[in-house]
């Protein structure tokens, strides 16, 4: 979310594969006998096919897709797929890296450039503080280009890590292969397969996330000692000692919390709504009802990522606090006793969804920090 990673878009979980259906493989497992005499007294396959149970239509299943075991030579494919999306990840990653950093500067309030005066759609004059783009700029000409991809390495370790994670879980914990649910199904029947989707979903993420938290934490201190000029965490080994030493083991948990929470109601949120939108408001009769319901999850995961943000802002900003950077201490921010500390304060301070916009961002009257 953010300056935490969505490493794979958490509004489309099953994707392509979880669509493909149970009514895949069926067929597969039986085959004629080899050789021409068994070819000959074996009846076509058409009228082999038991009455009451069609052979459904040659497709790729869910497991096939997904290089899972059960199928002779799909385990050959899963190293090189796994590796593919690690590096189309670390590509992504790279090339967001800029606008997650602009975006984690504004959350813990540094704004080294005044507003100027504009007009909004009403014809009204607003301050309006600096774009992304001016933002950007203003990082170029103090660091360099290379000064956009502070804290790079250890995000990008982070998001591997978390691929790699949610890889190896498939492979020991197969997810069971889910028909796509229309308004014919029952009710209980599919809720039941969402909820199980779901809570399969649920428990990926929140062991990716778990274990690439650290990681993330360390990215976050590297990025915002731009605030201070500080030179206190220079690689990740040596934060890794720095952090363990100063705060002991759970220096690297902090802020965990409230990006797990904003995970689980993230997917709750987004698979319940997609459901019930293609149960009851897309129809099967209409013509497009199958290419609706595929975005219809993607449509949702942008709404519900809005009301996530402060779970996402929270995270952050506890992932530098108090840990010794200039940014993590007053007058940027007060050192804070618990995420529930940081919430209340941030929610009185009407911040709760500071750095959420990134192109047009008013002044407003709330504002907790200095403009120079």
């Amino acid at each position: 979310m953010g300056a935490s990673d969505p490493e794979v878009a958490p509004w489309a979980p099953g994707g392509a594969a979880g669509m493909a259906g149970a009514g895949a493989g069926a067929g597969a497992r039986g085959g004629a006998p080899a050789g021409v005499e068994a070819r000959a007294r074996d009846p076509p396959p058409a009228h082999r096919a038991h009455p009451r149970h069609p052979r459904p239509a040659a497709q790729p299943s869910a497991r096939r897709m997904d290089g899972g075991a059960g199928v002779p030579g799909s385990g050959d494919n899963a190293p090189t797929t796994e590796a593919l999306f690690v590096a189309l990840g670390a590509g992504v990653t790279a090339l967001s890296h800029p606008l997650l950093y602009v975006k984690l500067l504004i959350q813990v309030g540094h704004e080294p450039m005044p507003p100027t005066l504009g007009t909004n759609v009403l014809g009204r004059k607003v301050l309006y503080l600096p774009s992304f783009f001016t933002y950007a700029k203003y990082i170029v000409q103090v660091d360099g280009k290379i000064g956009l991809f502070r804290g790079l390495s250890p995000r990008l370790m982070s998001n591997a890590l978390s691929t790699v994670t949610r890889g190896s879980m498939k492979k020991v914990f197969p997810p069971d292969e889910m028909e796509q649910v229309s308004n014919k199904d029952d009710m209980k029947t599919s809720l039941k397969k969402v909820v199980k989707e779901t809570s399969y979903e649920m428990m990926m993420q929140c062991v990716s996330r778990m274990l690439a938290h650290p990681l993330h934490v360390i990215s976050m201190r590297c990025m915002v000692q731009f605030v201070g000029r500080e030179a206190k965490y220079s690689g990740v080994l040596s934060s890794i000692g720095k952090i363990f030493k100063e705060e002991g083991l759970l220096g690297f948990f902090v802020g965990l919390i409230p990006h797990l929470l904003g995970d689980v109601v993230f997917l709750w949120g987004c698979n319940l709504l997609a459901h019930f939108i293609n149960a009851y408001l897309v129809d099967d009769s209409f013509s497009q009802a199958l290419a609706i319901r595929s975005y219809t999850k993607f449509v949702m995961g942008i709404a519900v990522s809005m009301l996530t943000y402060p779970f996402l802002l929270v995270g952050d900003l506890m992932a530098v606090n108090n840990c010794g950077l200039q940014a993590g201490l007053p007058p940027y921010s007060p050192v804070f006793k618990s995420w529930i500390h940081c919430w209340k304060y941030l929610s009185v301070q009407g911040q709760l969804f500071r750095g959420s916009s990134l192109l047009f961002r008013r002044v407003s009257s709330g504002s907790c920090f200095a403009l120079e």
